[in-house]
């Protein structure tokens, strides 16, 4: 099976607040917020949704399609992608807008404020997915978090064509209305999120859980310290723990990561219950490094990883399909 993968192509500029965000914010003024958080550190380095799944794809050598529009400003992150196992084929450059970018500031309890400059991403919709997926022998679509219009293409392309295809709102979930959400969900071969989205996902769409599982092959929801779990319809959940020696330094990516392991798992054909569990091991590689491609991905750590937290069968089997 053969991924390409949609959504934000973009550099990430992250900072650390040494103290917690809830210390300066006062409930009873969160309509009249103006806020400044004095950050001991600045990090600059290359993410966005799409980017980042893909890297880690390219990673676990299932080298995946990018597909995304970047600025003239993306030749060093192309070739860093081009290094690690991503065709960046897929990939258009903007004549007129830079390459998308992420700001985000991270307190010490791991809660996050960011904003997000959309730049080239805004010309995705001009890019046709049907055709890259024919040219390049795509069985899965991931449709993740990008330009809203470009999502919307993409999905109903990909349903028209009888292209499989996977739904991954993450940050959009903020700014898709219900009618979007139920347009992008339904059909869907995979949806993709954390408790967070899952609880608005269902409160925008006015669909119960129930309702999700019977419009969505699959629907997978990471649970943070508690691990992820995935759900089918008429199937008893599949929940697993997390990496139990998990050390936090810096938490973007960390959810694009977990998809990485689920997403190259599921090509291999290994179960749902092994598809979480690389998940997990991948999401704690984001979780220990500044940056959300920034980790180095070794098979035999990643092999002692997963004997540690899952077990010697675990461990055995993953690492068969890693090298």
């Amino acid at each position: 099976m053969r991924i390409a993968v949609t959504g934000s192509i973009a550099t990430d500029h992250l900072m650390t607040f040494a103290g917690k965000f809830t210390d300066t914010l006062i409930a009873d003024k969160l309509d009249k917020i103006s806020v400044s958080f004095l950050v001991g550190d600045l990090q600059i380095r290359r993410g966005g949704v799409a980017g980042n799944i893909a890297f880690g794809l390219g990673c676990l050598g299932r080298n995946p399609l990018l597909v995304g529009s970047v600025g003239p400003d993306f030749a060093e992150y192309r070739q860093w992608l081009d290094e690690r196992g991503v065709d960046t084929s897929g990939v258009r450059t903007s004549a007129a807008q830079h390459t998308a970018r992420f700001t985000a500031t991270n307190d010490t309890e791991g809660n996050q404020i960011a904003s997000f400059y959309p730049g080239a991403m805004s010309e995705d919709s001009e890019i046709d997915i049907v055709a890259l997926a024919q040219t390049h022998a795509i069985d899965l679509v991931v449709i993740g978090a990008g330009d809203p219009g470009a999502m919307q293409r993409f999905t109903a392309d990909c349903r028209k064509a009888g292209i499989a295809f996977a739904a991954d709102f993450s940050q959009q979930v903020a700014f898709l209305d219900g009618e979007s959400m139920r347009t992008l969900v339904d059909g869907a071969d995979y949806l993709f999120s954390n408790e967070y989205e899952e609880a608005v996902i269902e409160s925008k769409t006015g669909w119960s859980a129930a309702d999700v599982l019977e419009r969505v092959g699959t629907r997978v929801v990471t649970l943070g310290s508690e691990g992820a779990k995935v759900e089918r319809a008429g199937q008893a959940p599949v929940v697993v723990g997390p990496v139990p020696d998990a050390t936090l330094v810096e938490p973007t990516g960390a959810g694009d990561a977990f998809r990485t392991g689920f997403l190259a798992a599921t090509t291999w054909g290994l179960s749902l219950e092994r598809a979480i569990q690389l998940g997990n091991l991948m999401a704690v590689h984001a979780l220990e490094t500044v940056g959300p491609q920034e980790y180095e991905l070794k098979a035999a750590t990643l092999a002692e990883r997963a004997a540690t937290a899952y077990g010697e069968a675990a461990a055995k089997e993953l690492s068969s399909f890693l090298s």
